[in-house]
């Protein structure tokens, strides 16, 4: 049986290692998705938006945004911008973007909002 946690993200992102420790230490079973060599997963993305908005899941503080010029970051003015600019330059995305085994999303990393989260998870290693 596949693990029902999937966390996608980069191994690098300091959020994302704050993330997969924390679930690590908490010994529940994850499956990490990489953007950097699996590519951001086209299919998940109108979920995302729905979850969170396009305003919160493009990370606008970070230093892949601040380093598009200007037309680009003036492009993204609907779901359908905002999905090419992610498929393009997944670092743009907020992380990580976390799947719970009940279904629900949770975007960044927040300690007390995995809590909350993992105590829904069966798959305790």
């Amino acid at each position: 049986m596949p693990p029902m946690i999937t966390v996608y993200g980069i191994p690098n992102c300091d959020t994302v290692k704050k993330a997969r420790t924390w679930l690590a230490d908490q010994g529940l079973e994850v499956t990490f998705h990489d953007f950097k060599k699996q590519g951001v997963p086209a299919e998940l993305l109108p979920a995302w938006l729905k979850a969170f908005g396009r305003d919160k899941l493009i990370n606008r503080t970070g230093t892949t945004w601040r380093k598009l010029d200007d037309a680009t970051q003036a492009a993204v003015v609907d779901d359908a911008s905002a999905t090419a600019l992610m498929l393009e330059q997944a670092s743009v995305i907020k992380r990580p973007v976390v799947r719970w085994p009940d279904g629900h999303w949770t975007l960044g990393f927040s300690a007390e909002a995995f809590e909350k989260s993992a105590q829904k998870a069966p798959n305790k290693g």
